[in-house]
Parts: C-alpha cells; structure tokens; sequence
C-alpha cells in the first residue's frame, strides 16, 4: 500500500481538530505540573500529530489477522511514545537524558497522551458506527422507496390493462351506434379515439412523458366524451405553450379527467363543463382540473384511482409533491396536481 493511500483521510479539519484538542488538554492539566503552559502544549501537540498520523495509517490498513480496531489501538500507543520522544527532542533534551533524569515526566507525558487519545479514538469509533449505521438506514431506505415506486408503475400498467380495454370497447359500441343515427357524430367520435389511441399508446410502454403529450390524450378523451354526452358537457384547455415539455407522468392526468366525468358531470344533469389549467409559480408546475359539476361528495376524495395518484406521487417525489382536491365555486371541483417545475 503506497503512502498517500495510507495517509487518506488526514484532512486539514482533521488536524484543526487535533490541535485544538490539544491546546485544551495542555490547558487542563497545567496547574498539575510545574512546565509552563507552552512547554506541555509542544508536548501535547506533538503527541498528538505523531498519534494522529499513525492513526490515519491504521484506518487505511486492510484488516488481516487484527482487527482494524486494534491497529488503530497500537497506533494511538506508540504515537504517543513518539510524540513524547519528538517532544524532547524539539526541546533540546537527549533520548538518553530523557529516560535517565526524566524517566517519570516521559511516563506521564505518555500516560496523558494514550489517555486522552483513547478518548479520542473512542468519540471517532461511536461516530464512524453511528454514520455506518445511518448510511445502512438510508440505503434501506433508499431500497424500499424503489420498490415501492417499481410496485405503483407495476399497479398502473395493471390498471391501464385493465381500464384501455373497457374503455374502447364503450367507445366502439358508441362508433357502431351512431353510424346508424348519426354518421357524421360517429365520424367525429371515431377521428378523436385515433387521436387518442396516438396519444395515450407510447404512454402505455413509458415510465416518463411530458404535459404536452398528456393534454393531447386528454383533449382527444374530452372529445369522444363530448361527442358522447352531446350538449351536457363543454371543455376548455388552459395551457401555455413553453408549458408542454415540462416533464410529467404519464396518465396521472387523464385519471383527474376521468374522475371528473365520471363523478361530477355524468351524475349531473344539467349542463356541465371541464377546464384543464396549467401554471409555474416559485419552481412549482400546478395542473388543474376544474369541473361543474356535482361537486366533493363522501367518496370523492377516498376513491381507487386518486388514492393510486396520490401514492405514485409520494413514490415519485416524496412530500414535494401532492394531490388536493378543492370546491370550485359555485358548483364542482377543482382537482390539481403540483410538483416541483424541473422534476
């Protein structure tokens, strides 16, 4: 293992650290001894450099018979040993001198030193744990969110699977039907299912589109409803045209279209209308669906296909995105999807 391999790690917040580590210490015990207060911050801060540099070598060594723990143990003993040594020696005391005259100020000086950096090393073991910890945490986290965003696309592709089909299937029967009463209704009805059809089909093998694509599938199902419906249901489309790339996903809006005639115009018998709005404010993309209407009842707000909207945005986009529904005065609702612009 090459040098700056086993040095990695020993970083300019680290040595700040370890400094001011060892100036408080000097600070703690110098009305213990006799040296100056200068004399046993050399000491300590070369100690404590001489423990710290050992220590970074351990970290980086790969575990063989001992434990990294313990490397990093004998690294903390002997760079107190050293340090004490460099202390002398940068006071101008021989080694021989040293141990001869001052053997018992050498033992302190490394008793302190193994003492407060096995202080050290054990605030450094808890918060490596700690961060392991949460690391481990966060990529479960991280794992579970997928899956459960994997299990909501899975959830849509079924739903799709199952609605398409019933849905044209009424579409077609409608078709047969008025070519028999009104042949150019049933022209107009079968020229807006194929916009449909060309709209929503790419949607159907995509995890991502965008607005535009999704107003274009809502505004050929808008059609083939008002060709349906007749003079009970009128529609507006309110978007603006930078809006379209916006990405966005797929057949969330249709669902709210969908609700909307389902819930608030087919039980309805006057004449109702629906207008799909689209606005950025603040790095927010608001989309709404407004309608006239039967208005919130009981089981509006608690239905399959919203609650579905609600969790694949959770599983998309955690809380920075949301799904409200809203009076529309003076009749109806306003549904709407928000979530950040540049999602």
């Amino acid at each position: 293992m090459d040098g700056p391999r086993l040095l990695e790690g020993l970083t300019p917040r680290r040595v700040l650290v370890v400094t001011a580590v060892c100036a408080a210490a000097a600070a703690a015990v110098v009305g213990f001894f006799y040296n100056s207060y200068l004399d046993l911050l050399v000491t300590a801060l070369c100690v404590g450099y001489a423990s710290m540099v050992l220590y970074t070598a351990a970290s980086n060594l790969r575990p063989g018979r001992m434990p990294r723990e313990g490397w990093q143990v004998l690294a903390i003993v002997a760079g107190s040993v050293l340090g004490t040594l460099l202390a002398g020696l940068v006071k101008g005391r021989s080694i021989g001198a040293m141990f001869a005259e001052r053997l018992s100020g050498v033992a302190i000086s490394m008793g302190l030193g193994i003492g407060f950096g096995s202080v050290v090393f054990a605030t450094i073991l808890l918060r490596e744990r700690h961060a392991n910890d949460r690391a481990r945490i966060l990529r479960a986290e991280a794992e579970r969110h997928q899956l459960e965003k994997g299990i909501l696309e899975a959830q849509l592709a079924l739903m799709q699977a199952q609605v398409e089909p019933h849905f044209l299937f009424n579409t077609l029967a409608n078709v047969q039907h008025l070519v028999e009463t009104d042949p150019p209704a049933a022209s107009r009805m079968l020229a807006s299912l194929i916009r449909y059809l060309r709209a929503a089909l790419p949607q159907m093998r995509e995890a991502a589109t965008n607005l535009g694509r999704e107003i274009d599938m809502a505004r050929a199902y808008l059609e083939i409803q008002q060709v349906r419906m007749g003079p009970r249901l009128d529609y507006a489309i309110d978007v603006a045209e930078d809006l379209r790339a916006r990405p966005f996903p797929p057949m969330m809006l249709i669902s709210l279209v969908e609700n909307a005639i389902k819930h608030g115009v087919d039980p309805c018998c006057e004449c109702s209308s629906i207008t799909i709005r689209a606005a950025e404010d603040a790095g927010r993309l608001r989309i709404s669906v407004l309608d006239t209407g039967e208005g919130i009842k009981p089981t509006r707000g608690g239905g399959v296909g919203l609650a579905n909207i609600r969790e694949r945005l959770k599983a998309l986009y955690g809380p920075e995105a949301r799904l409200s529904l809203e009076e529309n005065a003076p009749r109806g609702v306003v549904a709407s999807i928000e979530l950040p612009a540049a999602a």
